[in-house]
């Protein structure tokens, strides 16, 4: 019997060490997960006018596999926080937004060419019509990244609800 123990509990402690062994070394490192990263960084945001929006710090987290947002809005104190991955079971990327107003917005979607574009699905408003929330983030030539969040109805914009430039904080 304590040689029946002794083989188990050696059996048990292997068994971690086999499966950190087979497990990928950075799971979330090919490029369906890397396709957003233009967005990382610490960012000074203003909208298209030049006036400025707030701050921003996006951060990779959880060994890469996470984008996590940090906003600071430049009034009102409002502040809000986002986490951003690749699902691949799904084959998307998903967003879920909150701030300190309580609002929540849910996203999905992917890359459209050099941009990052997220919708939510159809949302019914008080009016019971129904709209969609769509957010592209399309990095420019100059290191900056232009987010552009527009409400659509019927597959068309009815209004753009931010455009905001990021520009790295610093520079």
């Amino acid at each position: 019997m304590k040689v029946f123990r002794g083989t188990l509990i050696v059996l048990l402690m292997t068994l971690p060490v086999l499966r950190a062994q087979e497990a990928p070394a950075c799971p979330c490192c090919s490029g369906e997960y890397r396709s957003f990263d233009f967005w990382v960084g610490k960012w000074e945001v203003t909208l298209a006018d030049g006036r400025p929006a707030g701050t921003n710090h996006i951060e990779r987290s959880q060994d890469g596999c996470l984008l996590q947002e940090h906003w600071n809005s430049a009034r009102h104190g409002s502040t809000g926080t986002s986490f951003t991955y690749y699902n691949r079971d799904l084959g998307l990327w998903e967003q879920l937004w909150v701030d300190n107003g309580g609002n929540v917005l849910k996203l999905r979607g992917g890359p459209q060419g050099k941009a990052m574009v997220l919708s939510s699905d159809p949302l019914k408003e008080a009016d019971g019509t129904s709209v969609v929330n769509r957010i592209t983030w399309t990095p420019g030539d100059d290191g900056r990244v232009r987010q552009l969040w527009e409400l659509l109805r019927d597959g068309t914009v009815v209004q753009v609800l931010f455009d905001g430039y990021y520009k790295k904080a610093g520079e």
